[in-house]
């Protein structure tokens, strides 16, 4: 086993796909890239624990370390081997159904062993299982030669996004870049494309969920490139699934199993697909012009049923014939509801034990101030988890910088301020004087929302209690005449005995009479007005 042990998260969907999807170990360790060994030993791990899937709702990934990790099982002698029983005899000339053979190759279970056996009955004197495995191998490298791969019915399906056409805006005549996204089945080839103006990540769920929609079933395994979409760390061993594309497949029951990286042989289908878009797709509508996203799927959707009814000259089918006969039985039925988009955003709780999403505040148990706790928000739900383990949700309010607060999330201390109003805390300071309340109600008309001056209000009125309700309301008389609105200002008030303090009125005295004192009257007449031989002077 590898030195450094995998995430809860990575050891969870080891456990769903071997006990929920029924996956072996080796095509366990193919999806990620490990030993069988490492899979086994982690299996073994869960089984020497007790432990079932579903895991219980209640187990958190701090759980789940401890059951697995406080004992090392022994570890038992390899199981899995396989059977490599072949027979070498002379070769007998005898004709095999290679299109067929190579069509009941791709369903579920079925082995070349067992269609070399069913060969055999119907011709005793062909081929033996050397020579016949060797020209079956030969045909399927000859229809497809770049990639050798065998795609069990129902089993993968390949996607990839190619450059689409422009479409034009009205208003500006501005030409804007499209990309087309291209779904294709292993099996049947049967493919479903759709232009896009992005490939952001609510773009990515929106067609995927479109494309098994289409096909009305779901393959076991999608396997798409690594964009960041769907592969927030690409690895060639341990890629790390975006999270939300991974909840998506849980949603179908499905496993992501990304391509290599700059390796696009491992997807030949859909760089064909893609290929196959362009040339069937996109060149027949290059002449002409579209003025909307919807405009060009609807196009692009007229194009596509004739390339999936049309018959392929190497299979003798259509795409639709071999997606029905192969892919769609042995697919994963769609579940009743599709999956609904949700965003995912990691935060540190605040030390008003709230967290922001989208210019919103949300309230959380206080006991979690300062963690980093998970956000997942749909269109109408936003719900907090805390190492996997749900802590609380809310309804979503799209209204910006409100709060969104549970009283229980709230310490018994804070409790106390739940249920007061700005009315209730009006009424309450009028009682004491109309000082007081004036005071009181410029306080919670300077903030944004009263809520945020409640603590320095109630503050105020109870110092009615340490002093009389006299004194308070000629401290808050002189706070209001020196501008002063905070709690620690009218204690100190209050504190030195300044309620009551008259300051000195500055007396005016009668202005100076003096011969050598010109006077304000000096600096406003005009100087030349009233003496005309003077003005005559100055010009001269």
């Amino acid at each position: 086993m590898a030195n450094r042990r995998l995430c809860m998260r990575r050891i969870k969907e080891i456990l769903r796909l071997r006990y929920e999807l029924g996956k072996s170990y080796r095509e366990i360790s193919e999806i990620y890239g490990m030993g069988k060994t490492t899979v086994h030993e982690y299996l073994l791990r869960a089984s020497a624990a007790g432990l079932i899937w579903p895991l219980p709702a209640e187990m958190t990934e701090d759980d789940l370390e401890k059951r697995l990790f406080t004992n090392k099982p022994s570890m038992p002698g390899d199981t899995n081997a396989y059977d490599a029983v072949q027979e070498k005899e002379h070769i007998v000339r005898a004709p095999i159904p290679f299109r067929h053979f190579h069509e009941e190759l791709m369903r579920p279970n079925v082995t070349m062993s067992i269609l070399w056996e069913e060969y055999k009955k119907e011709n005793p004197n062909g081929y033996q299982y050397s020579w016949f495995a060797e020209k079956m191998r030969r045909y399927s490298a000859a229809l497809n030669y770049s990639m050798r791969q065998e795609h069990k019915a129902g089993e993968k399906c390949f996607v990839d996004f190619g450059d689409g056409i422009d479409i034009f805006d009205k208003a500006t005549g501005k030409a804007i870049h499209t990309e087309i996204f291209v779904s294709v089945w292993g099996a049947s080839k049967k493919t479903y494309a759709e232009a896009v103006l992005t490939e952001n990540l609510a773009t990515w769920i929106h067609i995927n969920s479109n494309a098994l929609e289409y096909f009305r079933c779901c393959p076991k395994a999608i396997v798409p490139d690594n964009l960041k979409a769907a592969v927030t760390t690409p690895c060639r061993y341990e890629p790390v699934i975006n999270h939300v594309f991974q909840e998506f497949a849980e949603h179908y029951g499905t496993f992501i199993m990304p391509a290599r990286v700059r390796k696009p042989k491992d997807k030949p289908l859909a760089e064909n697909g893609v290929k196959l878009a362009k040339r069937w797709i996109l060149a027949r509508l290059r002449n002409r012009i579209f003025y909307s996203l919807a405009e060009l799927n609807a196009a692009i959707r007229e194009i596509l049923a004739d390339l999936n009814s049309r018959k392929m000259k190497k299979y003798g089918k259509s795409r639709d014939e071999l997606f029905l006969s192969l892919d769609k039985p042995h697919a994963l039925p769609l579940p009743d509801k599709p999956y609904e988009y949700a965003e995912w955003k990691k935060v540190r709780v605040g030390f008003n034990y709230h967290i922001g999403f989208e210019k919103h505040e949300y309230s959380v148990p206080y006991t979690c101030i300062r963690k980093e706790v998970e956000i997942k928000a749909t269109a109408n739900i936003v719900e907090v988890y805390l190492r996997g383990q749900r802590l609380c949700s809310h309804r979503r309010s799209y209204i910006a910088y409100a709060y969104t607060t549970v009283k229980d999330h709230m310490p018994r201390a804070h409790q106390q301020y739940i249920d007061w109003t700005p009315e209730r805390i009006l009424s309450w300071a009028n009682k004491f004087g109309p000082a007081v309340k004036t005071l009181v109600e410029q306080i919670m008309n300077s903030k944004c929302f009263p809520e945020q001056a409640y603590k320095r209000c109630l503050g105020i009125i109870r110092l009615e209690k340490p002093f009389t309700a006299e004194r308070l309301n000629l401290a808050c008389e002189r706070a209001l005449k020196h501008n002063i609105e905070s709690y620690r200002g009218v204690k100190n008030i209050l504190d030195n005995g300044l309620e009551n303090y008259k300051e000195p009125q500055v007396v005016s005295k009668a202005p100076l009479l003096h011969e050598n004192i010109r006077g304000a009257k000096y600096f406003t007449q005009d100087l030349f007005s009233d003496d005309t031989e003077g003005e005559q002077k100055c010009i001269a």
